[in-house]
């Protein structure tokens, strides 16, 4: 058998049971704690922003436009802009959600000592229950996989995968507490085919 053939099985094998554990493992009370403390910040003015290093930064900007699309205005923080000057988009009683693999990034822990600085609250989301992110957010979402599901093992797949996925379900509850109409999801989104209403919607 070739070798791009089986890593090429074992990524689809491994993809298959991380996630299936991630989706096992979602912790409704931790992510109802999650929403509650986006919403009040909310209800007081305030606003969500989202960042990370390396590769979830584009995932934080995904995760951004998700959330403004459905109910939840949120803006993206450059993960190293943070501490040369962008934390000026910051005020007291923001929401900061970081999103880690590892939770031990030196870069991370940098931007997260400013964000609390600014007087904001923390969102963790990483693979390590017992990470420094963990320890220093309000709040801990945790997104654990055990094998990322390519050659060396070690570039982001399942676990951006699991992140993903871990958000996307915060998405969901917080939609859902938005009450979001078929007409002003319209309203937000115009364009394309999601910019249509169905003969059920109308």
């Amino acid at each position: 058998m070739k070798k791009d053939y089986q890593d090429y099985r074992h990524f689809v094998e491994v993809v298959g049971c991380e996630i299936q554990k991630v989706l096992n493992n979602l912790d409704y009370e931790a992510l109802r704690k999650a929403a509650d403390l986006i919403e009040e910040a909310r209800k007081n003015g305030n606003r969500m922003h989202i960042s990370g290093i390396g590769k979830p930064a584009h995932l934080a900007n995904y995760l951004v436009s998700l959330m403004s699309s459905t109910g939840t205005p949120a803006y993206y923080l450059h993960g190293t802009e943070a501490v040369h000057g962008s934390s000026g988009q910051l005020v007291p009683g923001d929401v900061v959600m970081f999103i880690s693999n590892s939770g031990e990034t030196a870069e991370m822990k940098v931007c997260v000592r400013a964000v609390k600085n600014n007087g904001c609250k923390i969102i963790g989301v990483s693979g390590n229950p017992d990470s420094w992110l963990a320890r220093e957010a309000d709040m801990h979402l945790l997104a654990h996989v055990d094998e990322e599901g390519g050659p060396l093992n070690r570039a982001p797949r399942t676990s951006i995968l699991a992140e993903t996925v871990t958000v996307q379900a915060l998405s969901v509850l917080l939609q859902s507490d938005a009450d979001v109409t078929s007409q002003q999801y319209v309203k937000w989104h115009p364009s394309g085919t999601l910019g249509v209403l169905r003969e059920d919607e109308k």
